[in-house]
């Protein structure tokens, strides 16, 4: 039997006063108790978290771990700042730099397991060049590894455009992928229409998650939502639908921006950002209202679509806040849950948080509230996952 004792944490609860010091048991890779004073037991390892706060297990959302260049040497950044100029140094120079690398994707994997990530969505290239040797390349990298990753079988270069990719995608999802992707239905395959057929049949023939790229501004970008939203809701697949970036909905006026988050939020469509760059940020305050899920992540990671990311996801959600023009505690929290509890609700993760019962994943940080901990995101005093001490 493993047990350790926190003692005298500052328990995260989203969007609930600063509690007492409290001690948190973990039993055999769960929690077994929360409350203000907890009696040792035998052969208990006690930690002394006085005045720190403990966070559940970080959830990166969004990322594409196959593509990243972590771990190797410095590769000066070559694309132009166009979506099309970053798609073709992508297809470009991948081959010449071996991308997908095993070692750099293990690297960046173990780094963000030591910032305290229990969990992680990637969005994995597949396109009749690399075939699955990007999924191939993800799960060898993650095995045996601290933490749990969840591939998408992303469509980076098209689906229509690019002859043979859906039958690569229904391969992915027989090979054991748990989610299909979409880019752009407008913008990069012309053919929304048809490209939703596509991603929402197969992710409704195999049971699997679907999540959308829509990069794709303004009343176009919004249309494509709308029309996200009712395939969804006809064919009942809320809560496994997902719509990343979405860069229209920070850019419509306010009437056109509610009607689409009543939207989202009744369809039970969920969305991700990682507030990146000038890229339009989803209005957090406004979604959170109305109900909707919110996640978060990095999107590439040092990479051939841009040179920055630490994978750090406190730091992420530093970056969410300072580009939502937050500066209130309660609302630097929001940041937080999108990194936290909304990935956990995106992912579908049961036994996420830090309730008796739920997998001890936690991370310990030496701040004094939440807030502080997005904003100066310091090096962990504690990272545990399923009740096992990985740093302290």
């Amino acid at each position: 039997m493993t047990l350790v004792l926190l003692r005298g944490g500052l328990v995260w609860r989203p969007r609930q006063p600063a509690r007492e010091p409290t001690d948190l048991l973990v039993r055999d890779g769960r929690i077994a108790q929360v409350a203000p004073r907890i009696e040792a037991p035998p052969r208990a390892r006690v930690v002394d978290v006085t005045g720190q706060v403990v966070l559940p297990g970080l959830v990166e959302a969004h990322c594409h771990l196959d593509k990243t260049l972590y771990g190797g040497p410095w590769v000066p950044h070559s694309a132009d700042d166009t979506l099309a100029g970053r798609i073709g140094n992508d297809l470009g120079r991948r081959a010449e730099l071996g991308v997908p690398s095993v070692p750099r994707v293990r690297a960046l994997l173990e780094r963000m397991s030591a910032f305290g990530t229990a969990h992680v969505r990637t969005h994995t290239d597949i396109d009749p060049q690399v075939g699955l040797r990007g999924v191939e390349a993800v799960r060898e990298a993650a095995a045996g590894l601290p933490i749990d990753v969840r591939q998408v079988a992303f469509p980076q270069h098209g689906v229509l455009t690019n002859p043979g990719t859906a039958e690569l995608l229904e391969a992915a999802l027989k090979n054991g992928v748990e989610a299909v992707g979409g880019l752009d239905p407008a913008g990069i395959d012309r053919d929304p229409v048809r490209h939703l057929d596509v991603v929402f049949g197969l992710a409704e023939r195999y049971g699997a998650h679907l999540d959308i790229h829509l990069h794709d501004g303004g009343t176009l970008g919004g249309w494509e939502l709308e029309l996200i939203i009712e395939r969804t809701r006809v064919l009942g697949l809320g809560g496994r639908v997902a719509v990343s970036h979405a860069y229209a909905l920070g850019q419509l006026d306010d009437a056109a921006q509610g009607r689409l988050i009543d939207g989202l939020a009744d369809a039970g469509v969920a969305l991700v950002t990682a507030a990146v760059y000038s890229f339009p940020v989803p209005p957090v305050n406004r979604l959170r209202a109305a109900g909707v899920t919110l996640a978060c992540g990095h999107d590439g990671i040092r990479d051939l679509w841009g040179p920055y990311g630490s994978g750090d996801m406190l730091e992420r959600a530093m970056h969410l806040a300072y580009r939502s023009t937050f500066r209130r505690d309660d609302d630097i929290e929001l940041a937080l849950e999108a990194a936290t509890t909304g990935g956990a609700r995106l992912l579908g993760l049961g036994s996420y948080g830090l309730a008796p019962g739920d997998r001890a994943d936690l991370v310990v940080v030496p701040c004094g509230s939440a807030a502080e901990a997005v904003v100066v995101h310091p090096a962990r005093t504690l990272v545990m996952k399923d009740g096992v001490v990985l740093h302290n």
